[in-house]
């Protein structure tokens, strides 16, 4: 198996079977079953761990927190204001499914489906929506809609920059796609590339892979850890930025 073929093998989704509901075919594939594994953890593991009075899972419960505390305080209100208290469910809820979701693609077996275009493409669907949703929410439909042009530009100029600015609106959420899925798919692929090195210099004889061997696996636990950080990061960026648009569409001055 060529290096192309082991990278598309761990990297790439792979589909097993298909639920047809009428004209509608349902994949069920590997990248479906982390994000509901991931799904399990948030609706049946979160709730059982934050109610529990155990001594040994404080230090669990105190991590839950803190990150809680630091999307409400840090994240949410500053670019919500007041009025994001309400969308904390959201944004919670959108942390910890992309934190758990990449750390899942860590472990042995398992894949991460934020690597996938069309799984990161359903967040950024979500976040496009709760983001004009908000928008429109506090100003209007048609306030939403006037203020995306900024005050004070000449008339002869709107016929150019509103058709940008609602373009805009659909790059902010192509940006948080693109963001998430290269930079999860980029890392694994890494990981595998430095993995191969081992069988790609092993093929110019034993004593060259055996040389080789100690150099790549270091390399590969460097970008583990790396790739551990990049899971929390990415998380954070998504979260961030959704927060940042949202607040654009809310508080357009």
């Amino acid at each position: 198996m060529g290096l192309k073929e082991i990278i598309e093998h761990h990297v790439l989704d792979h589909i097993w079977s298909r639920l047809a509901f009428g004209p509608l075919s349902l994949p069920i594939s590997k990248h479906l079953l982390m994000m509901g594994i991931a799904s399990l953890i948030l609706l049946v593991v979160f709730p059982l761990l934050i109610r529990s009075r155990s001594a040994a899972l404080a230090p669990f419960r105190a991590m839950v927190e803190v990150i809680f505390l630091f999307i409400r305080d840090e994240i949410v209100l500053p670019n919500l204001g007041p009025k994001g208290a309400p969308y904390m469910g959201y944004f919670a809820t959108l942390f910890f499914f992309i934190l758990v979701v990449n750390l899942i693609g860590l472990v042995p077996y398992g894949a991460t489906a934020t690597g996938n275009l069309a799984v990161t493409g359903g967040l950024a669907l979500i976040s496009f929506i709760v983001i004009n949703f908000t928008g429109m929410k506090e100003q209007g439909v048609l306030g939403y809609f006037a203020h995306l042009v900024p005050k004070g530009v000449p008339v002869w100029l709107y016929p150019i920059l509103f058709p940008i600015e609602v373009l805009g609106l659909f790059i902010k959420a192509v940006a948080l796609c693109i963001r998430l899925f290269a930079n999860m798919l980029g890392g694994h692929i890494v990981i595998l590339s430095f993995i191969s090195f081992i069988f790609i210099f092993g093929s110019l004889g034993a004593a060259v892979g055996f040389a080789v061997a100690p150099v790549s696996v270091l390399l590969v636990l460097f970008m583990m850890c790396l790739e551990l950080f990049v899971a929390f990061l990415q998380a954070y960026i998504f979260v961030f930025l959704t927060a940042i648009f949202t607040g654009m569409a809310m508080h357009p001055h």
